[in-house]
């Protein structure tokens, strides 16, 4: 007599497991109950439909009802509820939504895919009906409805997680003024302060609205428009607003069925998935986990694990005993150009868990590029590594633009195999030009990762720096002077890493130097320089580059050692409106300025300082009012040519992004006229 499988909940755990259960077992009955209409879509690119890069909603649907039953042979069955579970007796309870009807089922194993909801805490106001949070098909069919049919203007996204961000891109790409609220002092909590920094920076530029360490009060919703106060009293107005502030497993028919749960809700699973019940196994969304690297129990909602768990879990029932092995939350997104990607644990985790920084673990910080510097294309990316003091790689960061994918798959795969540092080094990854360096830039934060753990070098992680004895510190930029006008840290002695050993006798041997450059990589040779020659030498992490993210956003710029009307901002990409002191935009009147000769430079395929050292030398050969146009591949050239020009007495006329490329037009001087725009 054949076995009898009901699974509650489809998408992605549920659906696998009807998959796999009827390749392995033809003869197998199988019922899927699902409560809504949609069995199997694709809820990670609902953001993406509503902002129209994905213009075909068929495209959503992985399956259909109709087609699952053709396919697998199974009793598929929407609009239906389970509502009871009688674990005695080996049945649920279902309510046909359609009918208004209710039944019972038998089972001879049940499977629990019930997943997540959307939180919706109770805020005054929260039902307005220009409120909506995403989840599924019918959320995305509001969403896009109330758009389509209300053309909204301004929009508010309550929330800075995933599903938040992508949002906010989607409907700033159709047009909205967008504001994200988010009650933590970063978006995206998977990765760590620093690295959450570069995607602020980011946001901003893109004409975001960023609002940190402010929640919620109140919504006020009158005739179309809603208000929201925050925490901190300032109010915001918007024609929409969705909320994205976390999730709850929806563990509820578990609990009333007597099944273990933790505090959160979650049903609590054996390695096996297998519930406190023996006929009832649960995955997804709705259990608790272990963490792989930290093994403790969590609960990560991700498509991928929940995947894995349908089919460890179809392998189980039909008599395999497979381990769910842990899941180490590895997770990518796209933030406008940006992608951020993380895998393993982070620092967060690891203090909530009591381990210390230089005790526990270890953190190695680059900048690196995607692909070879001298071809075309090549683009930055930031990695942080986290180690332990055998050198057992427990987490990476990296946010960039391309390749980011790639590097985090890598890193993701060694932890799995409990890979160390050294592992990273030795790894021979595919190599040409137009994908990577011959050094691939995990190879590098190897590389970085084995000099500290050899006490090759120190580092000194920005946020130390407040930590520092400063009577015993000299802060030293081994830049070029010319980087200088891009910004430095201040009281900073400035000695470029060519002349350094030339002038070791001006050094005080009884002092700590804290070296810094652009990325950590000339502030490496210049430490070991030092270290050699009988000086105290540390290398600042991530160098100048990491230093302006932490500290050289909406602050005074003098800050970053930048003249009294410098830049506002630092920022990595896209092309920025200049303000004045009054925060009136203006624009150059290019037509009227340009009075001299124009010149043209290619600076492209050269990252931090390239750029900027040559433009400076150009600029030395141009007369006073001519123009440089200037193309780069360097994101963050529109920035740093923004400072250097405030801070070399030339003018910036405009920046424009295209395609790839980061053009800027200055005229040598600071004679250009200026009109405010209207």
């Amino acid at each position: 007599m054949s076995k009898k499988v009901v699974i509650v909940g489809g998408v992605a755990g549920g659906a696998t497991a009807l998959a796999r259960l009827r390749r392995l077992d033809e003869n197998l009955e199988i019922i899927l109950f699902e409560r809504g209409e949609y069995v199997s879509f694709a809820n990670c690119g609902l953001p993406y439909y509503i902002g129209g890069a994905i213009e075909n909603r068929e495209s959503l649907l992985v399956q259909t009802p109709e087609g699952i039953m053709s396919r697998f042979n199974v009793d598929v069955r929407i609009q239906s509820e389970v509502t009871k579970i009688f674990k005695e007796d080996k049945k649920v309870l279902v309510k046909d939504l359609r009918e208004d009807k209710v039944y019972e089922e038998s089972y001879d194993y049940l499977i629990l895919s019930t997943g997540s909801t959307p939180l919706k805490p109770p805020i005054p106001g929260i039902n307005s009906p220009n409120i909506f949070s995403l989840w599924n098909i019918p959320d995305t069919d509001t969403i896009k409805g109330y758009i389509d049919e209300k053309a909204p203007k301004t929009a508010i996204v309550v929330g800075g997680g995933f599903i938040g961000l992508e949002m906010a891109e989607n409907l700033h790409d159709l047009g909205l003024k967008v504001s994200i609220v988010e009650m933590l002092e970063q978006v995206m909590a998977p990765i760590d302060y620093e690295m959450a920094q570069i995607v602020h920076e980011h946001l901003k530029s893109k004409g975001v609205d960023l609002r940190l360490k402010d929640g919620v009060s109140k919504f006020e919703y009158n005739n179309g428009l809603t208000t929201i106060t925050l925490q901190s009293g300032t109010q915001l107005n918007a024609d929409m607003v969705i909320l994205s502030i976390g999730i709850r497993p929806n563990g509820e028919l578990a609990k009333e069925a007597g099944l273990e749960i933790n505090q959160r809700g979650g049903i609590i699973v054996d390695k096996h998935l297998k519930t406190s019940d023996d006929f009832i196994y649960a995955i997804g969304d709705v259990i608790e986990v272990e963490d792989f690297v930290n093994n403790v129990q969590t609960m990560v909602p991700l498509a991928g694990p929940a995947n894995k768990q349908g089919r460890i879990v179809a392998n189980n029932i039909l008599g395999s005993k497979e381990e769910y092995k842990g899941t180490q939350g590895t997770s990518i997104a796209k933030v406008f150009d940006l992608t951020v990607a993380n895998t393993g644990t982070n620092e967060k985790t690891l203090n909530r868990l009591g381990k210390v920084y230089k005790e526990d673990y270890f953190i190695a910080l680059i900048h690196s590029n995607s692909n070879a510097g001298y071809y075309p294309g090549a683009l930055p990316m930031t990695i942080k590594l986290i180690y332990d003091k055998e050198g057992k790689v427990l987490g990476s960061q990296i946010v960039g633009y391309e390749g980011v994918d790639k590097r985090i798959d890598v890193i993701a795969t060694a932890i799995r195999f409990g890979g160390k540092v050294s592992d990273l080094t030795e790894l021979e990854l595919a190599y040409a030009p137009p994908y990577s360096s011959a050094k691939d830039p995990v190879n590098m934060v190897g590389f970085v990762a084995e000099n500290q753990m050899s006490g090759k070098v120190n580092i000194v992680l920005c946020r130390e720096l407040e930590e520092l004895n400063m009577e015993d510190t000299v802060i030293l930029d081994v830049r070029e002077e010319e980087e200088r006008d891009m910004g430095y840290i201040e009281n900073s002695l400035n000695i470029p890493l060519g002349q350094l050993r030339n002038r070791l006798g001006e050094l005080d041997k009884s002092k700590c130097y804290l070296i810094y450059c652009a990325v950590g990589l000339r502030g490496y040779i210049a430490t070991r320089i030092l270290i050699q020659n009988g000086f105290e030498g540390k290398n600042l992490a991530g160098g100048f580059n990491t230093y302006k993210t932490m500290f050289c956003q909406d602050i005074d710029s003098d800050y970053c050692g930048v003249s009294g009307n410098g830049p506002e901002a630092f920022s990595d990409s896209g092309v920025q409106k200049i303000e004045n002191k009054t925060n009136e935009a203006e624009e150059i009147d290019v037509k009227t300025s340009r009075t001299g000769e124009i010149f043209k430079l290619n600076a492209c395929g050269l990252s931090c300082p390239g750029p900027i050292m040559q433009v400076s030398e150009k600029v030395k050969m141009i007369k006073d009012g001519d123009i440089l146009e200037v193309m780069s591949t360097d994101p963050g050239f529109v920035n740093d040519i923004q400072a250097w020009c405030k801070n070399t007495g030339n003018t910036l006329i405009e920046t424009e992004k295209a395609d790839k490329k980061f053009i800027a037009v200055i005229q040598k001087g600071s004679n250009a006229k200026k009109k405010l725009m209207k």
